[in-house]
């Protein structure tokens, strides 16, 4: 039985979609059968796996619309193992195409139920936001995954997102779990970072996961190359990093 991770924050620029690329791609390479799903309009999880999305009519919102069935939506990537149902920018039109649909929050689940067994993992990118996206994420998800950049604020808005899930939890997803917080961006230099980290673990206890991201110039690059960070620079401090993340999901399996 495959295993489905919503990656959630409805803040922006926390590496939402660069935990959800390089994880996969690293669980991929350790033999896991992987996919990715990109349900947020700005379509970056395809970029940086090598998938222009921009004017292809298959992607994750011809899915949700009913147009076409999830497998005709399903693209692999250059790593073995590792697939994806891209987005677009056409996505964008979802909120508004799905508000009169019976049992809308339960679309995506109900899409990924005759795949789910195909794969080991399957890693859902949402969009910075709380809408109806990512709450059909974390209604098809087992676990929510939240990435917490070390910077300032970094808990502003989080007990939104918490809330939603208890929501979610009460109402539509009895097993949802919190898969786990992952800190990213983080700058050993500074005494901002060290408090972050600090005030997280605080926060969250053992639902914060060892492995830190560090503010690394080679994970900013490697998306613009269409690569995952362990094949654009299997040695900088974000590839090291990235691959102990997952190590520490795989033992959480």
């Amino acid at each position: 039985m495959g295993k489905i991770i919503s990656v959630s924050n409805q803040k922006g620029g926390v590496g939402k979609t660069t935990t959800t690329v390089n994880v996969a791609a690293f669980l991929a390479e350790k033999g896991k059968r992987v996919l990715v799903i990109d349900i947020d309009p700005q379509g970056n999880a395809g970029f940086g796996l090598g998938i222009n999305a921009e004017e292809m009519e298959t992607t994750i919102y011809e899915v949700l619309i009913d147009e076409i069935p999830v497998e005709d939506a399903i693209f692999k990537t250059d790593i073995p193992g590792l697939s994806i149902i891209p987005s677009n920018i056409h996505l964008s039109g979802a909120q508004v195409d799905l508000l009169d649909v019976e049992g809308k929050e339960f679309i995506l689940k109900k899409k990924l139920q005759h795949i789910k067994n195909h794969y080991d993992f399957i890693f859902i990118d949402c969009p910075p936001s709380l809408g109806i996206l990512t709450l059909n994420s974390l209604v098809a998800a087992d676990s929510v995954l939240i990435p917490l950049q070390c910077e300032y604020y970094a808990l502003e808005g989080i007990n939104q997102l918490l809330r939603i899930i208890v929501m979610v939890q009460e109402n539509l997803n009895k097993s949802l779990k919190i898969e786990g917080v992952i800190l990213t961006m983080y700058d050993p230099r500074t005494n901002l970072s060290q408090q972050v980290v600090s005030d997280v673990r605080e926060f969250f206890q053992d639902k914060v996961f060892d492995s830190i991201i560090p503010r690394n110039v080679k994970l900013s690059e490697a998306p613009s190359f269409g690569k995952p960070i362990g094949l654009y620079d299997r040695v900088c401090p974000g590839s090291i990093a990235y691959e102990k993340l997952a190590d520490e999901v795989l033992a959480n399996e």
